[in-house]
């Protein structure tokens, strides 16, 4: 979709905006008396409010050359911040998508804590994330269920600051879509083997790839990695990518992504019903692939390091069973007692490849762990583990900023009490049917170097969502949830 920054647009459709209240904020205003007043009065007819993505649909008013106007409210003046013009902007698009228009021209105003530039360029993020769609393959769409809209114009006065921006902010658009479409790829498709070819392909902007295979990973002691992948007749793969954009010889930040391209379960195989959602088990190393190519495409002055472990956990004749006990490439053992706890075994072996291959500032893994973390707190944000307080802190504004929430859950003595074992050094599930997610990211935390500022982001109920969840800039199935927490943190914290 085509999306062009102008003066003055025009086209089929135009979106403008409204605060609580019903208050038509510049824009409109200046569009409504253009029609003699018909706006505001189609607005009392409907009893629009303004609320956060309310909409107020007018059809061919006179006085003006488009076809149809949308008042799309944003709520509080007061509150209203960079998400809430891109979910303006998404509501609109949304709105006329394969409605038949071609043409959609917004209209953002300055809001309180929002710049007229920065209006514009959230407009364009917006409009950009919300016409996303995965249609590979759907063959037989109907014409109503084809995309129309082709282009956007944002229309404003001095629109260059806010082009600007929004170019910048295309390659961070670009990594929300890759992680998209890797969540979104049917399993028989997305294995170990074809993941780790597409990450090859970072190697045309400049992120170095590195993939291993299992002989490789054997050789360093990845027992605990290549005992999930052992029912699987799919070869697991760890795939470590590097973008060096910062000073010669500064430690690089290390992101760690859990990618299960589908999991069974294993031995202690899941329920039939919903096991289709496991292809989306690998939405962490989703986020991070998407994040390594938002850093390159923008060319991010800071050192980064993306390491995922791929693999799928299947029920085959040589699968890990429940009471094997496992090495890991830190010389610890694991007892796994439940092989449906899968994601935290890879993630032990990739935490400390990372950690002992390139020495990180800090090491930051996203996975899609735990049912458990949905439970607790579930599709609003992600649950955040951390040794570090200044890291915690970081990673918490940047979620803010970018839209992607997360809480900070506790660690403690007593729950790692709870994963040790008798027969080795630990087990991968306690066994009791409380604090799962806790218990999850006290496991990874054993595999984090002493001095090592690490962070765990469980982003089992943001990576995808369900239908009645669907945020406006987002589709229901996979959201791309820590490509743009990830940018921010290291644009915030790690960049030169």
């Amino acid at each position: 979709m085509d999306i062009r920054f102008v003066t003055a647009g025009g086209g089929d459709v135009v979106a403008v905006m409204a605060t609580e209240g019903g208050e038509l904020l510049a824009a409109g205003k200046a569009l409504d008396k253009a029609t003699g007043d018909r706006i505001a009065k189609a607005m009392k007819a409907a009893n629009f409010k303004g609320g956060l993505g309310h909409v107020t649909d007018v059809l061919a008013p006179e006085g003006v050359d488009f076809s149809r106007v949308l008042v799309i409210g944003v709520g509080k003046a007061d509150t209203a911040d960079g998400m809430t013009v891109e979910r303006w902007a998404g509501h609109a698009v949304k709105r006329v998508l394969t409605s038949g228009a071609e043409k959609l021209v917004l209209q953002p105003d300055a809001l309180p804590g929002v710049s007229k530039a920065e209006s514009g360029a959230h407009a364009a993020m917006g409009a950009r994330l919300a016409a996303y769609r995965f249609d590979t393959y759907r063959t037989k769409l109907k014409p109503e269920q084809k995309p129309t809209l082709t282009s956007v114009e944002i229309s404003m006065d001095g629109p260059a600051a806010a082009k600007a921006r929004a170019e910048k902010d295309a390659a961070i658009v670009e990594g929300v879509f890759f992680a998209r479409d890797l969540v979104s790829e049917p399993p028989n498709v997305l294995y170990p083997e074809s993941f780790a070819e597409r990450l090859r392909d970072l190697e045309t902007i400049g992120v170095e790839v590195d993939i291993l295979e299992p002989a490789a990973m054997e050789r360093l002691g990845m027992g605990a990695l290549l005992g999930v992948a052992q029912g699987s007749s799919r070869p697991a793969r760890l795939v470590a990518m590097r973008w060096n954009g910062g000073s010669k010889g500064a430690k690089p930040v290390a992101l760690v992504g859990k990618g299960v391209t589908f999991d069974t379960g294993g031995i202690s195989i899941k329920p039939a019903a919903g096991m289709d959602e496991m292809k989306g088990d690998m939405g962490g190393a989703a986020a991070v692939a998407g994040a390594m190519k938002a850093v390159a495409l923008r060319k991010a002055k800071a050192n980064v390091v993306g390491v995922v472990a791929l693999v799928e956990n299947m029920p085959g004749a040589n699968a890990q069973r429940p009471g094997d006990i496992v090495n890991t490439m830190s010389g610890q053992t694991i007892e796994v007692l439940n092989t449906d706890a899968e994601g935290r075994l890879i993630l032990a072996d990739a935490v400390w490849y990372a950690q002992d291959k390139y020495e990180p500032a800090a090491v930051i893994d996203l996975a899609t762990l735990t049912g458990a973390v949905i439970v607790a707190l579930g599709h609003e944000h992600a649950g955040m583990y951390a040794n570090d307080e200044d890291l915690a802190h970081a990673i918490t504004v940047a979620g803010q900023t970018e839209g992607e929430l997360v809480w900070r859950m506790p660690l403690g003595a007593g729950y790692d009490k709870m994963i040790d074992s008798p027969n080795a050094d630990m087990k991968n599930i306690s066994g009791k049917p409380a604090a799962g997610s806790i218990v999850g990211a006290q496991f990874i935390k054993r595999f984090v170097k002493d001095g090592t500022p690490w962070a765990h982001i469980d982003i089992a109920g943001t990576a995808w969502k369900p239908g009645p969840y669907e945020d406006p800039i987002s589709p229901a199935w996979a959201t791309g949830f820590g490509v743009r927490l990830l940018n921010r943190l290291i644009q915030n914290r790690y960049e030169d």
